[in-house]
């Protein structure tokens, strides 16, 4: 049995103890559980979605919430946390490619995000508040993206409309290094 005594003696025991070491304490014991919105990564192999690598790939795991990236010569291998569609109603799987890039791309609601949001209007690139981040990659698919997000809270979540977002600092580096024909599948 806990009386006064004894909890004071434990507290003050508590306060000799370096902070580093409960520090580490702290961290052993949290470590363990995932962040809500991380990210549950699975392993993928581009043998599984594409007959070569072409100019490089990209696979869009929306079950994983993971965008995973292949170069074209098959020497870099990248994972990247990613936010995926809200509902399988947004959510177009299939395989597409890579047409266009653009640094500080610009946003316009698509007629559909209008109707429900009627509110919504058009976002100069660079702006604080763009939907579509610092960079943006475009897919064949009309109104589909890869592109950035300033709001980090939505990465590892299902939150978009359609797109595929990344951490502003990770779409900078894809950006950087994925070439326009690069294959992609969204599964």
């Amino acid at each position: 049995m806990m009386n006064r005594r004894t909890l004071l003696r434990a507290a003050g025991a508590t306060l000799l103890v370096p902070a580093t070491v409960r520090a580490q304490t702290l961290d052993r014991q949290t470590a363990a559980p995932a962040r809500r919105n991380a990210s549950a990564f699975v392993s993928q192999d581009w043998r599984d979605h594409f007959s070569e690598l072409g100019k490089g790939c990209i696979v869009c795991d929306t079950a994983s919430r993971a965008l995973h990236f292949w170069s074209g010569d098959g020497t870099d291998y990248r994972v990247y946390p990613t936010s995926v569609p809200k509902t399988d109603e947004l959510t177009r799987r299939g395989y597409s490619e890579i047409v266009r890039k653009k640094e500080a791309p610009s946003w316009t609601p698509t007629a559909s995000q209008m109707e429900r949001f009627p509110d919504w209007k058009p976002v100069e690139g660079g702006a604080p508040d763009n939907p579509l981040g610092t960079h943006a990659m475009y897919l064949d698919w009309p109104a589909y993206l890869i592109h950035g997000t300033h709001d980090t809270r939505k990465i590892g979540r299902p939150s978009s409309d359609g797109c595929i977002g990344l951490y502003n600092e990770k779409i900078a580096e894809l950006f950087a290094i994925t070439e326009i024909g690069t294959q992609v599948r969204l599964i």
